[in-house]
């Protein structure tokens, strides 16, 4: 009778996992944490961040050659990347040139690479299984391997700016900023808007992140996911170039890619601008709801 009724009473005062949330979230943000730093330590991470900073030296160089520090244009007429032509006088636009240029490329490719093997690279190595095993479950390691990514996608802007002042501050003047527009500016506003085209840049490679995490979720191989998603950035470009295909051109990611320069005006257009973010988000939203709905019932065997 009595083992009976502590037998009841054990079971009725068996305490239940009221801590379970609280500690998914805190194994949450040690994942994220840990996702950052695994990312951030990886030889590939900081080749790929060593790549994009020698772009800019690479263009202040050859401009610097190419006019002698004359100050004059150098015979590029506008030519080249975007602002080229004003680099010799303001060391400044040496930012936006150097943001033109990458972003057509270097950038994504980057991304893709980080984003393609978020997930794959685990997934072949072995270790994928033994993440899911802790509380914080398949959507939050997900949100986990997208977060490091967009962390990615804002540390790789940054070097790409950071990079560019030191050397236009090293081979060029600085000083007041005319904009597109012609109003002159003072170099503190200008590095302002510079900070603003950074973050702009950034967030628009929010659609590549998410497009690669989902390629990232159909496969094993990280080779293959980085390669599948750099292919895929490359076709779409090329798609974007194509006169015939005006009609579906604006629905494309790359698309409005180059609108921050509308943020060197004044005042600042943003309406391209704004639907560049907004495109964005779109392909954020249905990409990364199908990586989540892949990977959420994909069969984990390794």
């Amino acid at each position: 009778m009595s083992r009976a009724e502590a037998a009841d009473a054990g079971a009725t005062a068996a305490p239940a996992p009221a801590p379970a949330p609280a500690a998914a979230r805190r194994w949450g943000l040690s994942l994220l944490l840990s996702e950052v730093t695994t990312t951030f330590r990886r030889w590939r991470t900081l080749a790929l961040l060593g790549v994009l900073a020698a772009v800019p030296i690479l263009i202040g160089i050859a401009v610097k050659i190419e006019t002698g520090g004359d100050g004059g244009d150098g015979g590029h007429g506008g030519g080249g990347p975007a602002f080229i032509s004003q680099v010799t006088n303001n060391g400044l636009f040496l930012v936006f040139t150097s943001l033109a240029a990458t972003l057509p490329f270097f950038l994504p490719m980057a991304i893709g690479v980080i984003a393609g093997d978020s997930v794959a690279g685990e997934a072949g190595s072995g270790t994928l299984r033994y993440l899911l095993v802790a509380p914080a479950g398949r959507t939050r390691l997900l949100l986990a391997k997208y977060a490091t990514t967009m962390a990615f996608c804002f540390a790789a802007t940054l070097v790409v700016a950071v990079s560019a002042l030191a050397v236009g501050a090293l081979l060029f003047p600085l000083g007041e900023v005319t904009l597109i527009s012609g109003t002159t500016i003072g170099f503190g506003e200008g590095l302002l808007r510079a900070l603003a085209i950074a973050a702009v840049v950034a967030l628009s490679l929010v659609g590549v992140a998410a497009l690669g995490l989902f390629v990232s979720t159909l496969t094993t191989s990280g080779v293959a996911a980085m390669a599948t998603t750099v292919g895929l950035l490359i076709t779409v470009q090329i798609l974007d170039q194509f006169p015939q295909l005006s009609a579906i051109q604006p629905y494309l990611f790359p698309h409005y890619w180059l609108s921050f320069a509308d943020l060197l005006r004044d005042p600042v257009y943003w309406d391209q601008v704004l639907r560049n973010l907004g495109l964005q988000a779109l392909y954020a939203a249905v990409f990364g709801s199908a990586a989540w709905a892949r990977f959420t019932t994909k069969d984990i065997t390794v």
